[in-house]
């Protein structure tokens, strides 16, 4: 399952230098500003389609592309959001009550 989005992370980071124009994840890379505005558009798309229940897994599955796009080109990297989160993981106790 997370195979899936390693690869998805690695064709992202694999746009982002390359002069492929007519990829939309290039455009999306190289436009900070439409980056931005597509990963709010599909969080709003996300909210609406769980307020009437219908098509929540496809627009999340956008808002997760989107999200990946928008932090590539504003140069976070994932790995250092997933070591925020192991090590708030580990602050809290989480770790220790997830394995119990």
């Amino acid at each position: 399952m997370f195979k899936t989005l390693e690869e998805l992370i690695q064709i992202i980071r694999s746009r982002k230098n390359s002069n492929e124009s007519k990829s939309y994840t290039s455009q999306l890379l190289n436009n900070k500003t439409l980056s931005k505005e597509k990963a709010e558009e599909e969080f709003q798309e996300l909210l609406e389609a769980i307020k009437i229940g219908k098509n929540q897994t496809h627009e999340a599955a956008d808002l997760v592309y989107h999200l990946l796009v928008l932090l590539e080109c504003n140069d976070i990297k994932i790995e250092e959001v997933m070591a925020e989160l192991q090590k708030r993981q580990k602050q809290s106790g989480l770790e220790e009550k997830a394995s119990r």
